[in-house]
């Protein structure tokens, strides 16, 4: 009887060190499920909230995906999305007919794309992964959505090029014109007998003089002179430096 009892008791302790062993070395396994801590999107465009999970035990027909939405202002999550081998889309709510399945549970992902998104959509999105045996980790993860109002950008295309090298040229061209028709023809004539200042004589140099004491008192008349003399001294200078090249040759 006593010895029975010895046995018992050996057993019991043979049993309690092998259920140790294998808790340490056989440790539970468990899920790991990740996303984007913020996502920004802008009204009418389709957003991707991003999950993925890594476990140690490979993806099976028991695995399953919920998403579910908490709104911005506060309230419960509302669950909009299960997958389970097959894919169970919302069928009424905010969500219908807008939620498409982009993931693969081979490679690790669950991530949904949320179509067409409104300023109503703003709020906090919870990815849920199971995989059994996987019942220990970090299951789930969450993710800030925030939905913007369109900005309007502006573009600058070929169209809008090719206008502005047509209306500088036309401004320019309207300038000089509206400066001829506000000179008078004396002005004009005097504008047509100018000299260069290469050409000026000693004699001369007083009259040069003055004119630049003019200058604070200019019209459009005098900048359509001053451009004028400008244009006919480049000329001069055009001419005689051609003069000089062919007389060398």
């Amino acid at each position: 009887m006593v010895r029975q009892q010895h046995m018992s008791i050996r057993l019991n302790i043979v049993l309690l060190q092998y259920l140790m062993v294998c808790f340490v070395l056989c440790p539970v396994s468990g899920i790991i499920v990740s996303s984007p801590a913020e996502v920004h999107s802008v009204r009418g465009d389709a957003v991707t909230l991003t999950c993925t999970f890594t476990s140690t035990s490979r993806a099976t027909s028991r695995m399953s995906v919920d998403w579910s939405y908490r709104p911005q202002t506060g309230g419960p999550p509302q669950a909009f999305f299960h997958f389970s081998s097959l894919v169970f889309p919302p069928r009424d709510g905010q969500f219908n007919g807008r939620v498409k399945w982009l993931g693969s549970p081979a490679r690790g992902e669950a991530s949904i794309q949320l179509l067409n998104a409104s300023l109503s959509d703003n709020g906090t999105y919870t990815c849920s992964v199971r995989n059994p045996p996987d019942v220990h980790g970090f299951p789930t993860s969450q993710t800030v959505l925030t939905v913007t109002p369109e900005v309007l950008a502006v573009h600058f295309s070929d169209v809008a090029v090719l206008l502005a090298f047509i209306l500088l040229p036309s401004a320019i061209i309207t300038l000089a014109l509206l400066g001829r028709m506000c000179c008078s023809p004396r002005d004009r004539s005097q504008a047509q007998g100018y000299q260069s200042p290469i050409e000026v004589t000693p004699g001369e140099e007083t009259g040069f003089k003055q004119i630049h004491r003019k200058e604070k008192n200019m019209t459009c008349c005098h900048i359509y002179l001053l451009i004028y003399k400008n244009h006919n001294t480049a000329l001069y200078l055009t001419d005689h430096s051609n003069y000089g090249s062919r007389y060398q040759r």
